[in-house]
């Protein structure tokens, strides 16, 4: 019994650690750096019609992409903040 003491004692004794464990908030990784899509480009002969589906479709394409890395932005930020005071 003494020996089954002193080695609980022993291993509890080791697993504590007199230097204080620093959390670091994770760096973003690449995958999730995206890219946003190309905007598509007319050609030399585009007629008006097409002028006007092309800007509206790239207005579309850029400002969907512009909303969702801003608000990916923004939730990391708030995310690291939280974390940072949590473990102050």
């Amino acid at each position: 019994m003494k020996m089954i003491s002193l080695l609980l004692v022993l291993t509890l004794a080791g697993c504590s650690t007199p230097v204080p464990v620093t959390r670091k908030f994770p760096e973003i990784p690449q995958t999730l750096l995206v890219k946003c899509p190309d905007l598509q480009k007319l050609n030399d002969d585009a007629k008006l019609s097409d002028v006007a589906k092309t800007v509206t479709n790239n207005y579309t394409t850029y400002y969907e992409c512009a909303v969702k890395n801003d608000a990916w932005i923004e939730w990391y930020q708030i995310q690291k903040i939280i974390f940072e005071e949590a473990f102050k």
